[in-house]
């Protein structure tokens, strides 16, 4: 009967995304992440409803939402004698970056005294520079505004992360970024040629100014990738480059290779990326490159992963995998796997020929429309039966994503130590298939302190994540071990917007410019009214006690089984492949 349900909701989400109409693209739009009440203060989320830390909501004595520079000082000046941190329209981040708890370091900052600063208003008018090569947005703009309005003007922004619903303070200050070891690489804030940024400062100074850098500036390698530490970010110029087109075709072959050719594969197409799906012994290399400004084509990138969605495609969807995660039903994972990676392939993976439907490859596009995407954001008539798949008004998707950044000559060893714990049970990696598989992408060394030393390989995989933290996930210990071996037997450093608190454990010695940035950071903050209680774990490693249950979610590595769940058949127990690893594994003998 399980078997039977969970066939029909996969039915009924292939049959719903067949049949939706190709330009549909009206939904409702995501709901704000901050709540005030005037008795009870502010509570900030993120677009996901769930910070990694689902122990405590984040809460805050108030909200500003300043419109000018003017009233980005009168903010961070009436925050002398409290926290504060900043907010943005989207909040896409799943740490609690924008959560303004007192710091160990610092004796001041209650949460009742406490204050978010949200850009969600901060959108003063757009300034193209000479031969409009640069481009000065305040940190309110959403990123599809600034490429669209660039795109108008006959220039295109080389650099975007693949979501588009980031606002321009937000992605510059986490690291987001897209794919390439070309020209200045794929992150954005290497597209940085200036940013201004609202600090604390003395009585003489009104307790806040504005501090303007320019690359190559001292501080600013500390104010591009600051995670909301030295201040506000006020406004950032981007580099621009004429409007130019791009080619895409999805090549689907045996995993077999691809971890001895992804190296020629980045050197030989500007944005190339690779999509692995282990349990399916298959790899997909994205063939992207610039072509002429005249080559046919005006296609669309509505990456599948982002296009609006019927509530009732979503909470099956969701319901579907809660079923399978509950009966442990491994196998119903692997049919829905295949089902939705033989969609992909069907669809193109949401490239439109023309922008209407796929016909077939390449699809050839102009930059501003092939390099980013997420239809689901917007809405012409705020369709209430349909958003974002993840949006937390609805039982819609769930789930953690871990993203690695590895030294290019560190990642191959990575994949075949993933491929030998594939090896023993293909089907225990149907799961992270059922989303995207591994996306492979690239970027290059960086002159952000917090950002790249080295040309590396970024490596996301989401995977479900269970309502209850305490709740225990099938294929719990396998994600567990492949997440510890990224991040401590490969070394691999953690992006700042992403990933479960372990990632996190001793971040701050994997970066050679940290010791640098905490300087700045001290001189532009020298009384931590931005640090907070994530901050201080981060750069100074600092860590939480563990409590009962704390490895299921991501909070801990377990030391003992009760940090698992033994009352579920959970103990604490060496990897399979990386035997230095301790991960939450079922041992049915154990269930009382």
């Amino acid at each position: 009967m399980t078997l039977v349900l969970i066939l029909g909701f996969l039915l009924l989400q292939f049959l719903l995304l067949l049949l939706s109409p190709p330009h549909a693209a009206d939904s409702l739009p995501p709901a704000s992440p901050i709540r005030c009440d005037e008795n009870a203060g502010c509570v900030v989320s993120n677009a996901y409803g769930a910070w990694n830390d689902r122990r405590t909501e984040c809460r805050a004595g108030s909200a500003v939402y300043p419109t000018t520079e003017a009233e980005l000082l009168s903010a961070v000046a009436a925050s002398r004698d409290s926290k504060a941190k900043v907010a943005t329209a989207f909040s896409h981040t799943i740490p609690k970056l924008a959560c303004p708890q007192p710091g160990g370091n610092s004796s001041n900052g209650s949460t009742t005294s406490s204050v978010l600063i949200s850009t969600a208003q901060y959108r003063q008018a757009l300034e193209f520079g000479p031969a409009d090569r640069t481009v000065t947005a305040t940190s309110g703009w959403g990123l599809r505004e600034v490429i669209d309005a660039a795109e108008e003007r006959g220039m295109s922004l080389a650099a975007a992360p693949y979501w588009e619903g980031v606002s321009v303070g937000g992605m510059v200050a986490t690291g987001a970024h897209g794919s390439s070891w070309w020209g200045r690489g794929g992150a954005v804030h290497d597209a940085v040629d200036a940013v201004s940024v609202v600090v604390p400062a003395g009585c003489r100074e009104g307790f806040a100014k504005v501090v303007r850098l320019r690359r190559g500036d001292p501080g600013f390698g500390a104010a591009v990738v600051s995670l909301g530490l030295l201040g506000v970010v006020s406004q950032v110029t981007f580099s621009l480059e004429p409007r130019f087109k791009r080619s895409i075709t999805y090549r689907f072959q045996d995993n077999s290779s691809f971890e001895d050719e992804f190296t020629d594969l980045a050197r030989s197409h500007e944005f190339a990326d690779i999509t692995w799906y282990p349990s399916q012994h298959t790899a997909v290399y994205r063939l992207d490159d610039r072509v002429p400004i005249n080559t046919s084509g005006n296609g669309v990138n509505d990456f599948i992963g982002f296009q609006s969605n019927p509530i009732l495609v979503s909470t099956a969807v969701r319901a579907t995998e809660k079923a399978l995660e509950k009966s442990k039903n491994i196998k119903g994972k692997c049919t829905v796997a295949k089902t939705e990676i033989a969609y992909k392939k069907l669809v193109g993976n949401g490239l439109k020929n023309e922008g209407i439907i796929f016909t077939g490859y390449p699809v050839v596009g102009y930059q501003g429309k092939m390099q980013t995407s997420g239809s689901c954001l917007h809405s012409s008539k705020a369709d209430p039966l349909s958003m974002c798949a993840w949006d937390p008004r609805i039982k819609g998707l769930f789930f953690y994503e871990t993203t690695a950044i590895f030294a290019a000559s560190k990642f191959k060893d990575f994949i075949l130590d993933v491929k030998k714990l594939r090896n023993l049970n293909p089907d225990n990696f149907c799961g992270v298939d059922i989303y995207n598989g591994f996306l492979i992408r690239f970027i290059k060394s960086s002159e952000a302190y917090l950002g790249q030393n080295e040309d590396s390989v970024v490596v996301d995989f989401n995977y479900y994540r269970a309502d209850d933290p305490l709740t225990p996930r099938l294929n719990q210990d396998v994600w567990e071990e492949v997440e510890q071996m990224a991040f401590f037997k490969h070394g691999a450093r953690p992006h700042w917007a992403k990933n479960r608190k372990v990632a996190f454990l001793g971040v701050q010695n994997k970066y050679p410019k940290m010791d640098k940035f905490i300087t700045e950071k001290k001189r532009f903050d020298p009384t931590g009214i931005f640090d907070s209680v994530l901050s201080d774990e981060i750069l100074f490693g600092k860590e939480s006690e563990k409590y009962d249950g704390c490895a299921l979610d991501g909070q801990c590595i377990c030391s003992e089984d009760t940090h698992c769940s033994p009352s579920q058949g959970y103990l604490c127990k060496p990897g399979l492949v990386y035997q230095e690893a301790m991960v939450c594994r079922y041992t049915d003998s154990t269930v009382q």
